[in-house]
C-alpha cells in the first residue's frame, strides 16, 4: 500500500508505518499523525495537527480541519445510495455517480467505529461517540451517541 507522488504532506507530518496505509491525491496538514491501515483517498483533506487512527477511510470528498481525532476504524461514506452497475447492467464509472462531500470542523472528534455518511458537517469541537452512525448534521460543542446518532450532550463541560 503506497503513499502516491500526488499526496502533498505538511512538515512533521508522522506516518507511523508507511508501508502500511494507501494515500493518494489528497493533502495532509503540518504535525498530523496517521496511523497504519488508513486509506485517504483523492480529494481529500487533513488539516493541521490531527491524529487519524488506525483502519480508518477517509473516502474522496471529506474535509477535516485542523485538531481533529479520529479513532480507531472509522469510515465515511461518499454516495448515499451506492450501485455496481447502471440500470442496464454495465458497470458503474465515476461518470455515473456525483461525490457527495463532508466536513469535519476544528477540533471535533470522533469515536472509534463511527460511520459518517456523506453531505453533513460536523461541528467545531464536537464529539461523535463510539460506534455511533452519523446521518445529519452535528452542531459545535455537541456529544452524539447511537444509531442513528443523537444529541446526548455538550462538550463546553467537559
Amino acid at each position: 500500500m503506497p503513499i502516491d507522488a500526488s499526496v502533498v504532506l505538511g512538515k512533521g507530518v508522522a506516518i507511523f508505518h508507511e508501508s502500511l496505509v494507501n494515500l493518494y491525491g489528497c493533502r495532509i496538514g503540518d504535525d498530523t499523525k496517521i496511523g497504519a491501515f488508513v486509506e485517504i483517498q483523492k480529494d481529500a483533506a487533513v488539516g493541521r495537527r490531527c491524529k487519524i487512527s488506525s483502519h480508518t477511510f477517509i473516502c474522496e470528498g471529506v474535509t477535516i480541519e485542523d485538531e481533529v481525532f479520529v479513532g480507531h476504524g472509522v469510515m465515511f461514506v461518499n454516495d448515499r445510495y451506492p450501485r455496481a452497475t447502471n440500470p442496464d447492467g454495465s458497470l458503474q464509472t465515476q461518470e455515473d455517480w456525483s461525490v457527495l462531500t463532508t466536513r469535519v470542523c476544528r477540533g471535533a472528534s470522533i469515536g472509534s467505529n463511527a460511520t459518517i455518511l456523506p453531505n453533513l458537517t460536523i461541528g467545531e469541537g464536537a464529539l461523535v461517540g463510539a460506534g455511533a452512525v452519523v446521518t445529519r448534521d452535528v452542531p459545535a460543542f455537541a456529544v452524539v451517541a447511537g444509531v442513528p446518532a443523537r444529541v446526548i450532550g455538550s462538550t463546553r463541560r467537559l
